[in-house]
This record gives C-alpha cells, structure tokens and sequence, in this order.
C-alpha cells in the first residue's frame, strides 16, 4: 500500500543540500520505489534510490533554476541535479523539462508516501544485503513504470 491514511498538506516541498535550489509539488505523489539499478547506485552513492512518481506538471522548481544540470545516459530518463552541491533532485523524460521522479530525500518532511517495491534487483550491490521488507521485487523494471505509475 503506497499511499499513507494521512493527510498530505500540497504544495509539498523540497530542495537540495546547498539551498540553491527549491521546488514544490502541487499534487500528491502517484507512487514510490525503490531503484537499485547501478546508475542509481553510482548517482546517490548507496544500494539504492527511493524515487516517487509526480503528476505530470505538478513539480515547479521555485528558486534556483539556473543551478540545475541535467546527465542523460543512454536509453534512460534526464538525471538533474544542482550544479553547486551535486544534490540529485529530479528525473525526467529526455528534452521534456517535466520532472515527474522526485527523489524522496529531496522533499522537506513527510512525502505521504512510501516506496512500495524494489526494482532492478538483478543489479543491487553485492556489498548490502536487499532488506527482508515484504515489498515485492523485480529484477528489471517494476509493472507499471513506463505507463507512469
């Protein structure tokens, strides 16, 4: 169950490490996840990456614009962060300029969401055990991803 019997106050906000940069999100999230792809383990520095799904427009960047940077690997989605503390922040659909991954540790208190499932499993570090969590886990991309969800 992704979604928290809480109330989500919108707009959520987050920014990065330095503070140059802050954003918003008007909408709750649509889903979380937990990515242990490697390039999500070589972008954060650990086992894995806790990224939640946003609407499409609903995350403005409210400070900061011109201190993101984008990194597209091939056959991936944009990776940006800020240029003056490195903080990964968003992920995007290549030249679209709509993040709608959210890097959970980039949002300001409580998301009101949870990550629901492990993906790319078949690449998690060798050096972390995956956790015992109950959450389900797909060695390449978790149901749905594509679609948005």
């Amino acid at each position: 169950m992704p979604r928290l019997d809480i109330v989500v106050d919108v707009p959520l906000t987050g920014g990065c490490g330095c503070g140059a940069v802050r954003f918003e999100v008007s909408q709750p999230f649509l889903s979380a996840a937990y990515c242990h792809c490697t390039r999500c383990q070589r972008r954060s520095g650990s086992a894995a990456a806790a990224t939640a799904r946003a609407e499409a427009g609903s995350v403005t960047v409210v400070a900061g614009q011109d201190e993101l940077r984008g990194w597209l690997p091939p056959g991936g989605r944009e990776k940006v962060f800020c240029v003056q503390c490195g903080s990964a922040l968003f992920s995007q659909e290549p030249g679209s300029g709509d993040p709608t991954g959210v890097r959970l540790g980039a949002v300001d208190g409580d998301p009101g969401i949870r990550p629901d499932s492990h993906q790319f499993v078949a690449y998690a570090a060798c050096w972390e055990a995956l956790p015992d969590d109950g959450l389900p886990r797909y060695d390449e991309m978790r149901p749905g991803y594509t679609q948005g969800r």
